[in-house]
């Protein structure tokens, strides 16, 4: 599939996305919280900065403050080595961009699609901490299945959760005697069918979305209205996925439970012909 991020259009996202996205150019972030969220070191920050690869800081007295023009160049940079780029040939290609005033597609639609599609905090854990919450179950042993998953996130002695939701919802069924590791294969499982239909998803998106501007921009009279298009797709791919999930568990939950409840019938119409035929010996 061809890269979205090669051929994207400037736009404003709908106010109610705006304010639930942290990307959005109003969000604020030292340089420490920047390199967490872009996934890389505050060394690499500064060296990108120093080759003008990103902008400078706004300064607050001593304070450098960054925004979300900064995150997502901070990304599409990263993307881009991870495809194999050199740092000198994306700066380059940042600064025509930039210079062509092209940079701001890439960046909008950068947001729309990186953005976190959840308002959940991350929050930090210690050792200990995780060994309190699960009620002392928590095995370190399985501690780099967790990190592998990225359901923690390790930063020096604190382990990072994306979603704290997870963590505790794993608390409570390892409280009730689901073993976490048992638990951590299904979270594989579900993972590796997600990216799946996330990566179909994306591949309609550009398909009919996009594939007939070719491998350019679109025009710019049509870029507002694609960023739109994409915004509003956010909701609907999440409810569909949340529809999707209700309907798979019920009719799996079902299924089991209809399997015990015949078997628990087996046994009972079993024993009631065992009686019978005891009551007729009897008699």
């Amino acid at each position: 599939m061809k890269s979205i991020l090669g051929r994207l259009s400037p736009f404003s996202p709908p106010e109610r996305a705006r304010t639930a996205a942290p990307t959005s150019p109003a969000a604020e972030y030292t340089i420490d919280e920047l390199a967490r969220q872009a996934q890389t070191t505050v060394r690499n920050v500064r060296a990108y900065q120093d080759r003008g690869i990103i902008p400078p800081p706004e300064r607050r007295g001593r304070t450098g403050i960054y925004n979300g023009e900064h995150l997502s160049r901070l990304r599409i940079v990263g993307t881009l080595l991870a495809r194999g780029y050199t740092l000198s040939s994306i700066g380059e290609l940042i600064e025509a961009l930039d210079q062509g005033q092209n940079l701001a597609q890439v960046i909008g639609i950068e947001s729309a699609v990186a953005s976190p599609w959840t308002d959940e905090q991350p929050t930090w854990f210690t050792l200990p901490d995780l060994v309190k919450l699960f009620a002392g179950n928590f095995d370190p042993k399985v501690l780099a299945m967790v990190v592998d998953l990225e359901i923690l996130q390790q930063e020096g002695a604190r382990f990072r959760a994306p979603s704290p939701k997870m963590v505790h919802a794993a608390a409570e069924l390892v409280k009730i005697g689901i073993p976490l590791a048992d638990m951590l294969g299904v979270v594989g499982q579900l993972r590796a069918n997600v990216e799946f239909a996330a990566e179909a998803m994306v591949q309609l998106i550009d398909k009919y979305l996009l594939d007939k501007y070719g491998d350019g921009l679109p025009p710019p009279e049509e870029s507002a209205q694609i960023g739109d298009l994409i915004w509003r797709l956010r909701p609907l791919v999440e409810m569909a996925v949340h529809a999707e999930v209700a309907r798979a568990m019920q009719r799996a939950a079902t299924q089991h439970l209809g399997d015990r409840l015949s078997h628990v019938l087996e046994q009972f119409e079993r024993a009631r012909a065992a009686q019978n035929g005891t009551d007729d010996d009897d008699a």
